[in-house]
C-alpha cells in the first residue's frame, strides 16, 4: 500500500524486471519469467486503480442527478472502471476531449503512466545491450506492444561504480566495453519518455541545466 501511494504522484513508473539466471538468487516464483512478474505487478496496480475508481463512482453517483458535468464524470468513470475489469490499463482509454483527458489525467490512475522497464541482467549481457538475452528480447517485446521504454541494467554493476568518481567510473565502464551507466540510461529513458529536454543558461559565474517540456519556447523555458 506504502509503495502505491508513493508512486501515484509520479509522472513515470520504472519497473525493474530480473532478466538473468542465477541459482544462487531464488526467485519467489521459482522461476525467471520477466513477463510473467510484470504481469503480476500489473494487475497489482489495476487493482489498486478499480479501488480509487470504485469509491470515486459511489461518490459521484449521489450528486450527478443534478449536476450536468458530473453526469459526464460519472460515465468516464464507469468506462475507466469497465476497462480495468476487462484487464486493460487505464492508458488504453482514449479520448479526443480535453476535458475528459484532464479529468482522467487528475485521478492520478497508476496504470494510466507511462512505463520505464528496467531488465536487470548480468555483467556480459551489458556489452551487446541485452541482445543476447532472450528474457530481454521477451521484455521488449511486450514493452513494444505496450508503447513502453526499455532499456538494460546490472545492478550489480550500478553498487560497484556507486563508490567510484567520475574519472574511475569512465574508466570502470570502458573496461567493461559499455558507454553509459545505469542510472544514465534510466535519465535518458525517462526524458524521452516525458518529452524532457535540459536547457542551458550560462552565466559570468556559473552554467546550469534546466529541466523543461520539449518544444517550448525561451521565455517559458525561463519561466515568463
Amino acid at each position: 500500500v506504502l509503495f502505491r501511494s508513493n508512486i501515484r504522484e509520479c509522472d513515470a513508473i520504472v519497473h525493474v524486471v530480473r532478466c538473468f539466471e542465477d541459482e544462487n538468487v531464488i526467485h519467489v516464483d521459482g522461476s525467471v519469467d520477466p513477463v510473467r512478474d510484470i504481469e503480476t505487478i500489473n494487475l497489482e496496480l489495476i487493482f489498486a486503480d478499480l479501488e480509487v475508481l470504485e469509491r470515486r463512482i459511489a461518490k459521484t453517483q449521489k450528486s450527478a442527478n443534478n449536476d450536468k458535468s458530473l453526469k459526464k464524470e460519472l460515465e468516464i468513470l464507469k468506462e475507466l472502471k469497465a476497462l480495468l475489469e476487462d484487464g486493460r490499463p487505464a492508458s488504453a482509454y482514449e479520448t479526443d476531449d480535453n476535458d475528459s483527458a484532464n479529468f482522467v489525467a487528475s485521478l492520478c490512475l497508476l496504470t494510466a503512466k507511462p512505463v520505464i522497464y528496467a531488465a536487470n541482467v548480468k555483467e556480459e549481457d551489458l556489452a551487446d545491450d541485452g541482445a543476447s538475452n532472450p528474457h530481454v528480447a521477451a521484455v521488449r517485446d511486450y514493452a513494444a506492444a505496450h508503447r513502453s521504454k526499455v532499456f538494460c541494467v546490472s545492478a550489480q554493476i550500478e553498487e560497484e561504480i556507486s563508490a567510484l568518481d567520475e574519472s574511475e567510473k569512465a574508466d570502470y565502464l570502458e573496461a567493461l566495453g559499455i558507454s553509459a551507466s545505469g542510472l544514465d540510461k534510466l535519465i535518458a529513458a525517462s526524458y524521452e519518455l516525458l518529452g524532457l529536454i535540459s536547457f542551458l543558461t550560462t552565466g559570468e559565474d556559473e552554467t546550469r541545466a534546466w529541466t523543461i517540456t520539449k518544444g517550448s519556447k525561451a521565455p517559458q523555458a525561463a519561466g515568463k
